[in-house]
This record gives structure tokens, sequence and C-alpha cells, in this order.
């Protein structure tokens, strides 16, 4: 770890910039582009291709604490979305050639096949620890060339790029028209199509993975997913017998300006609501509530997290830069959930309407399956109302 202005070690041709001035040097792998973001890190062990294509990552570089990434190559089937939105990654060990019967691409040229630029070699741990330090800030992955590195451009870039806080994403990542949804769970290498369902469960993109609608699908759901922006009069008209509120990128307060009275009137219509991760903010925000920005985020497939109505602790997959604030919620509104590392809220429902939320991904793609029976429970519910 170096700052800015010094010569150039003779083993790298990319450089990860950090809006202070830090930089580190190490080996370009993926697309020979500049990759601007907030810098974060991942410890996930596993999953980086769902990861990467996970719409909550935009605009962020991302940090893979675990050493050896890419070695299992990637595929057609672990994508949870149509295209990666991180805005980077880091890594500290070059991918060995994949070993996976599953693989069909190495990481490295599936990043060149979708103009995402990465740097291996970098020191991760200290990396993480500088964050951890410090907090999120801007960054920038860059390619060294013939030309050497400009520093004082890139760090006029990155200054340049939007801070978080405040920042409206879901917008660009949510579906441009609605669609509906059938695919069940993957099952090596195959997918059960549920065309016949039960419920019919009407759920808003604000940027969501796709193995949430296959688990609500493999729970004899029917899906609608609509647009960040669609109306509340619209989502009633479908008649839906239940309303999702997916994950998504960018600051909750900020998406909220459009989506709270929206989903203030979807609450009072009485229809159960399940929300995940900045659907679990918003519905927060719209209950009364307030958002903050917290110092490094939750990101990774091993996050402790305490259920406070069994006493049971649930290892969770969680991606969030965001938390509701506890003290701010009405007296309606029961926190069900808290986080094990630092007290935040993890899970919340209210006491007298239909509506549940938490933050971490019960979906787990990736991650432990420890909390697939929140699914279950939403599917209760629509049975509780029907009855």
């Amino acid at each position: 770890m170096t700052k800015t202005d010094i010569p150039i070690p003779p083993h790298a041709d990319a450089c990860l910039a950090l809006e202070d001035g830090t930089v580190f040097f190490g080996k370009s792998i993926g697309a020979a582009t500049t990759g601007i973001g907030e810098i974060c890190f991942n410890t996930g062990m596993t999953g980086y291709q769902e990861t990467l294509t996970d719409p909550s990552f935009a605009s962020q570089i991302i940090t893979f604490t675990f050493p050896h990434i890419g070695n299992t190559g990637c595929n057609d089937e672990d994508n949870e979305s149509t295209r990666p939105y991180a805005a980077g990654l880091v890594i500290r060990e070059l991918p060995t050639s994949p070993s996976s019967f599953r693989s069909k691409i190495s990481l490295d040229a599936w990043l060149k096949r979708h103009n995402i630029p990465g740097i291996a070699g970098v020191d991760t741990r200290a990396l993480t620890r500088y964050i951890r330090k410090v907090g999120g800030q801007n960054a920038a992955i860059v390619k060294i060339t013939d030309d050497g590195l400009r520093m004082t451009e890139v760090m006029e870039k990155i200054r340049a790029c939007p801070d978080m806080n405040g920042r409206e994403l879901a917008a660009t990542v949510t579906t441009k028209a609605p669609y509906e949804w059938n695919e069940g769970v993957w099952h090596l290498s195959s997918v059960i199509r549920h065309p016949s369902s039960r419920f019919h469960v009407v759920a808003i993109d604000y940027g969501e993975k796709l193995n949430i609608l296959r688990s609500l699908a493999e729970r004899g759901c029917k899906v609608t997913v609509v647009p960040a922006k669609t109306s509340a009069e619209e989502i009633l008209g479908l008649k839906p017998d239940g309303i999702f509120l997916s994950n998504g990128p960018g600051d909750p307060a900020a998406t909220g300006v459009y989506a709270v009275p929206v989903l203030q009137k979807l609450i009072a219509s009485g229809i159960p609501i399940f929300g995940i991760c900045l659907g679990h903010q918003l519905l927060g925000l719209a209950l009364g509530g307030k958002t903050e920005k917290l110092h490094q985020g939750h990101r990774g497939a091993n996050q402790p997290v305490k259920n406070l109505e069994t006493g049971a602790v649930e290892i969770t997959s969680q991606n969030h830069g965001f938390a509701v604030v506890e003290n701010s919620l009405p007296k309606n509104v029961k926190v069900t959930h808290l986080s094990l590392f630092d007290g935040t809220v993890e899970g919340m429902r209210v006491t007298d309407k239909p509506v549940f939320c938490v933050q971490y991904h019960p979906e787990s793609s990736p991650g432990p399956h420890d909390s697939w029976y929140l699914f279950d429970n939403f599917v209760t519910m629509m049975e509780k109302r029907h009855a």
C-alpha cells in the first residue's frame, strides 16, 4: 500500500486508486478499461459470479476477501441478473484454469465479455482492514498503459463520481416493462417450470436477484415483475395475493422519493407484503422510520443474525450499505432480527398489518439456507388472507 505520485512497481500493469490518495498496484484482469465506484469488500468464499451479477452492487468495486476467486470459472446458470452490474473487482491471486464440470468460460474471459475491469495481486487483507478503518469511499481500477499512469487525471475522475449518499440507482437497474416468471430453483443444470400457481405475487423490481423469483415460483407462486416506478393503482389492478419488494442498489432515501407513497398505499390495502434488502429499507421509510449509511456495510455469505422471536441464530447472506434506524420506527413495528456484528436492524414486522421484511438475503444465492423459511412464511400469510 503506497501513496500516489510514486514510481510504478515493475510487475504492475494496473492500480486501484482510492479517493483519499491510497494506491494498490497489481495485475490487470478482465477488460482493459477504467472502472469507478464505491470500494467495498465481500467475505464470501464462493459465489463470485452471483455476486458480480447482483444489481445491488451497481456502481461498486468489489474486493473479495477470499484469496482464490475464479477457480471454478463461469457458466450460464449462476447469473442473478441479465448481466454484471459491479464496476470492477479486486482479488488476491490470479485465477487459475477453471476446474468445474459446470464451467463454460474463464472468469477473465467472462469479465472481458462484459467489459468489467479487475485487478489481481492486491493485498486484499490490507485493503479490507483499511476499508474497515476509514469506511467506504470512491475508487478506480486503472489499466497502466505504455504512456504510464497520470494519477492527477485518475483522482479527478474518482472525485467526480457521485457519493453513494443520496444516490438513486434502482431506476437504472429495474426492468423496463412488466413480465411474468415461472422458473423454480436450479437443480444440477436443469430448472423446473411451475406454470400453474396457487397465488399471484407482484414483485416490484428495484434491482432484484433472480433466485428470489425462483424461490417464489418454487412455492407455487405466479410472479408478475413490475418496474420500480409502477403506481399503486397499477399494482392493485393486477389483483395480487401478495406483494414482494426486491433488493436493489443506492440510497433508500433517494429511491423512497417515488417508492414510499406507493408503498404506503399498498400497506393500507391489507395485502401481504414481503420485503428484502432495499425493499426492507423502503418499508422502514414508508412506515415512518429513517435510514442511515453504515460505516462499511455488510457484504458476504456468513453474516450472523439473531431471530428475536425464536432465539435462533441464522447465518445469512447480505449485501447492503444502509440500515433502518431502530429508534425511528413507530410503535406498531416490531424488530424481529438483529445483526450480531453491530446490532443493526435485520428484520421487522408490522403488528397490525400482514407486512414483514428482512435486511438480508434468504434466497441464498450464494449463501446458506438458514432463512428459506421466510418464503414459506410469506405463502402462509397469503393462505391466511384467503381463508
